[in-house]
């Protein structure tokens, strides 16, 4: 069931009990640890989750796999070994993993005297992501992967963007979430008003729409490379209405669509936050920005060195602020934001509520 209002009440998700910036994400879902051409085959790369390592495996021939990154025998890193086939050899005494953790070798042992093996986990590979499911793995088959917006739609050309940002992952979605911090973008798209048109919630997700007014400016290179054109704040009110941004979470993920008069969107984000450290204080951001190619299509391709700034220097001043959050929040010892804004203090709730449990 969802809901759908221009004057959403906050009272109806109740508050956290706990300091959100200290509910890890829930790991009952498929997180990207790695781009796809980081991991190139016969090698492996060492990534992690939550404090955990995780070593990626692709065989020379075959699928990517995923183990915990130690050797069972004196715990160093099985990314540091020598992908052999199908398995990993540990650099140390030369034991041998297959895809499943099974110990299959132990160079001076026999058959029948190996030891146990290292954990696996469910591990799939799409949309140019490694996504692994570090929760319990008897669930992975029963969890979706998620939809990665426009990514394989050749009608669109798409980014793959992300680094590593010094905060707890709540707060990328709030950024991400709430369109009035446009002032901080003031220098980057010039004068914003947006306009919140209402919100949608389920039990694991919600979404808010917004249209947006130039007060002020004209819009930069990279915006027009996304609508098409160069707008100022004299046509901006004309335009305005057509011009709609979606925003989503749907935990773990979110999204942002821009739709204009078509069904299509013409801009389509699909984002994640993947936690780095076992305090949850600092994530790895996997982003796919895809781009809906005009009719004549050399047009985007000659306008996206712009649209690739644009969105570096965007996403530079999001990741900044987000930082000072954060730091405020460690000065402090606790979350003393006084949120206003319903939507966030719904999104709070929800972040919350589908968080690992304590």
């Amino acid at each position: 069931m969802d809901q759908l209002s221009s004057v959403p009440q906050a009272a109806n998700l109740a508050a956290p009990a706990r300091d959100l910036r200290r509910i890890g994400v829930h790991p009952d879902h498929w997180y990207p640890l790695a781009w796809s051409r980081e991991l190139k085959p016969g090698r492996s790369l060492a990534v992690r989750f939550a404090g955990e390592p995780i070593v990626l495996v692709r065989p020379a021939n075959g699928e990517v796999y995923a183990l915990e990154d130690r050797c069972a025998h004196r715990q160093v890193p099985l990314s540091r070994g020598v992908v052999q086939d199908a398995t990993i050899r540990c650099c140390y005494h030369g034991w041998r993993y297959d895809r499943s953790g099974c110990c299959v070798e132990v160079p001076y042992l026999g058959k029948d005297k190996l030891p146990n093996g290292v954990r696996a986990y469910p591990c799939r590979e799409a949309g140019g992501l490694i996504l692994v499911f570090p929760g319990d793995p008897a669930r992975a088959a029963l969890v979706p992967l998620p939809a990665l917006g426009s990514v394989g739609d050749s009608h669109y050309r798409t980014r793959r963007f992300g680094e590593v940002v010094a905060c707890h992952y709540s707060f990328m979605h709030e950024n991400l979430m709430d369109m009035n911090h446009q002032f901080l973008h003031r220098r980057q798209m010039g004068q914003i008003r947006p306009r919140f048109l209402g919100q949608r919630r389920g039990e694991t997700w919600l979404e808010a729409k917004y249209s947006f007014a130039r007060v002020s400016g004209r819009r930069p290179l990279g915006e027009a490379a996304i609508f098409g054109g160069r707008i100022d704040a004299a046509r901006a009110d004309r335009v305005a209405e057509r011009d709609i941004m979606t925003i989503r979470t749907e935990y773990p993920y979110q999204t942002l669509r821009i739709q204009t008069r078509d069904t299509r969107p013409v801009m389509d984000l699909w984002i994640v936050y993947v936690p780095l450290d076992r305090a949850q204080r600092s994530h790895r951001v996997f982003g796919l920005l895809s781009v809906r190619r005009p009719k004549i299509p050399i047009l985007l391709d000659l306008a996206w060195p712009f649209l690739v700034l644009f969105s570096e220097r965007i996403f530079r001043e999001d990741r900044d602020i987000v930082e000072l959050e954060q730091a405020a929040h460690d000065a402090q010892g606790a979350d003393r934001n006084q949120e206003v804004f319903p939507v966030i203090r719904d999104l709070r709730a929800l972040l919350a509520a589908c968080g690992a449990p304590e």
